[in-house]
C-alpha cells in the first residue's frame, strides 16, 4: 500500500497550479535570456513578474517599452495585458511559485568565472524564500554551481530555516532546486523558441519532476538528467563543441591562406558530405554570451580535480588569438599601398557579436577596435544597431555610429559584422580598400578586396 506523503501533497499542489496556469513565476535578469523568457510565460497566460537591478530596464518595461532590437514593444504590452510587471523590489519574490534565475556569468579580468551575480542574486533571494517554492538556476557555469554555491546560501540565509528538498523527503521546511541552461540563440529564426528542447536536472527527483512541469508548460519537450552537475555541464559540452570547432576552421583559415587556398570554398565542398561533418564557419574571433566564455568555466572547474583540459585551452587560445590576425591583415593591406596602421583612417563594419542582432557582448569588433587604436589608427564604426558605443565591463570607447556614405575618405573598410543591411557592392565600389573577416564579399571580385 502506498502512502500519499507530504511531499506528494507539495508537488501535486505546485503541478496543478502550474497547469491551471496560477502558478506566480518570477524571473531575475531581464536580459536576453531573461525577458524572452517572462514573454514566453506570458503568452501562456501565466502571471509573471520581472526582476533587475537595473532601473533602467524596469522603467522601460513599466512603460510598456522594450530595450531589445528583437523583441518589439507591442510584445511587451501583451504580457502586461495578463499581468507581466517588472520590478527591482525582491520582497515580492515571496509571492512567486517558482524562481527562475537568468543572470550573466562573465570571466573576469584573469578569465576565471565571476559569480558574482549569481551570489548576489542568491543572497537576494534568500530572505524572501519559503516553503515550497521551486528554485532554478539557467546561468551558464561550471558544474557544482548549484549545489556548491547556490544550495548553502539559501540554506543558510533564509529566514524560516529551509533546507533544499532531498532524497524525496519534504516535510514542510524546504525548497525545490533545479538546473535548467538557457539556449538562447539571438537571431535565429529557423527554430521556434518552444521547440528548443529544455534539458533540466534537479537536486532530487521531485525537484526534476517540479521543472519538467513548470517548462513543459512553455517547451514542447523536457529532456530531465540525473542532477544539477549533468545539466550544467551539457551546457557547456554544447558550447565547447561549438568553440573547438570554430577553432579547428579558423586555424584551417590561417594555413589555407598560406597556400593560397578558399577556405570557404573547401568548407562548402566539405558540406556536401551527407554524414560525419558539420558545418562551421571561420570568423574574426568568438562573440556572445556562452562559446567565448563557457570553456574557460569548465578549465578553472578542472583545475580542482588536479585535470587539465589542454584541448579545450588550446581552442580558446586560437579564438582569442584571432582579432590580432585581423590587425595584421588591415596592417599588411594598407602596406601594400604604401601606407601604415598608424595615422590610418579606419571603418569598422559591424561591432555585434554576430549579424543582424544588438548584442555587444564579447563581440570580437570591440577587440579589434582597440588594437587599431592601440596601433594609432583614427577609427570609427558603423553598425545600424549601435548608435553609440559606451562603457561596457571590458571597454570604454565613447564612439558614436558614423554615417554609412562618403566611404572613400577612409583608408580602409573592415568589415566585421556581416549584417544583412550591409550593401557590399557599393561597399566595395566606394572603399579605397576592403579587409573582409568575414567572406561579406563572396561573389564580388575586386583588387581592393582582401580576405582574411
Amino acid at each position: 500500500m502506498t502512502t500519499y506523503s507530504a511531499a506528494d501533497a507539495a508537488i501535486d499542489q505546485l503541478k496543478k497550479k502550474i497547469e491551471q496556469r496560477e502558478a506566480r513565476v518570477g524571473i531575475i535578469g531581464l536580459g536576453y535570456v531573461g525577458l524572452p523568457l517572462a514573454l514566453l510565460y506570458s503568452e501562456k497566460k501565466f502571471k509573471v513578474t520581472g526582476f533587475d537591478v537595473d532601473k533602467r530596464k524596469v522603467d522601460t518595461l513599466a512603460k510598456g517599452g522594450s530595450y531589445i532590437y528583437r523583441i518589439a514593444p507591442e510584445e511587451i504590452q501583451a504580457a502586461q495585458a495578463v499581468g507581466f510587471a517588472a520590478t527591482a523590489d525582491y520582497a515580492h519574490l515571496t509571492e512567486m511559485d517558482a524562481i527562475i534565475i537568468c543572470v550573466p556569468t562573465p570571466l573576469d579580468e584573469y578569465h576565471e568565472p565571476d559569480l558574482s551575480f549569481i551570489t548576489s542574486t542568491t543572497h537576494s533571494i534568500a530572505p524572501h524564500l519559503r516553503a515550497g517554492q521551486l528554485v532554478v538556476l539557467e546561468s551558464t557555469t561550471y558544474p557544482g554551481t548549484t549545489e556548491e554555491v547556490m544550495i548553502p546560501i539559501l540554506e543558510n540565509e533564509n529566514k524560516a530555516g529551509l533546507k533544499a528538498a532531498r532524497n524525496g523527503m519534504f516535510t514542510g521546511k524546504e525548497f525545490f532546486v533545479a538546473f535548467s541552461p538557457e539556449r538562447e540563440d539571438p537571431g535565429n529564426t529557423t527554430v521556434a523558441r518552444p521547440d528548443i528542447p529544455k534539458v533540466v536536472g534537479g537536486l532530487d527527483t521531485q525537484a526534476s519532476e517540479l521543472a519538467r512541469a513548470l517548462y513543459g508548460s512553455i517547451f514542447n519537450r523536457t529532456v530531465p538528467v540525473s542532477s544539477p552537475a549533468a545539466a550544467e555541464m551539457t551546457k557547456l559540452l554544447e558550447n565547447i563543441y561549438r568553440c573547438v570547432n570554430i577553432a579547428l576552421v579558423n586555424e584551417l583559415k590561417l594555413l589555407c591562406l598560406r597556400m593560397g587556398i578558399d577556405i570557404w570554398e573547401v568548407i562548402e565542398a566539405a558540406s556536401t558530405k551527407p554524414f560525419g561533418f558539420h558545418p562551421f564557419y571561420p570568423g574574426p574571433g568568438l562573440g556572445g554570451h556562452c562559446i567565448p566564455v563557457d570553456p574557460f568555466y569548465l578549465s578553472w572547474k578542472a583545475k580542482e580535480w588536479d585535470f587539465r583540459t589542454r584541448f579545450i585551452e588550446l581552442a580558446g587560445e586560437i579564438n582569442t588569438n584571432m582579432p590580432y590576425h585581423v590587425l595584421a591583415s588591415v596592417s599588411g593591406a594598407l602596406n601594400t599601398r604604401k601606407k601604415s596602421v598608424n595615422g590610418a583612417r579606419v571603418l569598422v563594419l559591424g561591432v555585434a557579436y554576430k549579424k543582424d542582432i544588438d548584442d555587444l557582448r564579447e563581440s570580437p569588433s570591440l577587440t579589434i577596435i582597440e588594437l587599431l587604436q592601440k596601433d594609432g589608427a583614427q577609427v570609427s564604426y558603423h553598425d545600424p544597431y549601435f548608435p553609440f558605443i559606451g562603457k561596457g565591463r571590458k571597454y570604454d570607447l565613447q564612439m558614436k555610429c558614423a554615417e554609412l556614405k562618403d566611404l572613400g575618405q577612409y583608408d580602409c573598410v573592415v568589415i566585421v559584422t556581416d549584417h544583412s543591411d550591409y550593401d557590399y557592392k557599393r561597399i566595395v565600389q566606394e572603399a579605397q580598400l576592403v579587409v573582409d573577416t568575414r567572406n561579406a564579399t563572396r561573389g564580388i571580385e575586386s583588387p581592393k578586396i582582401v580576405r582574411c
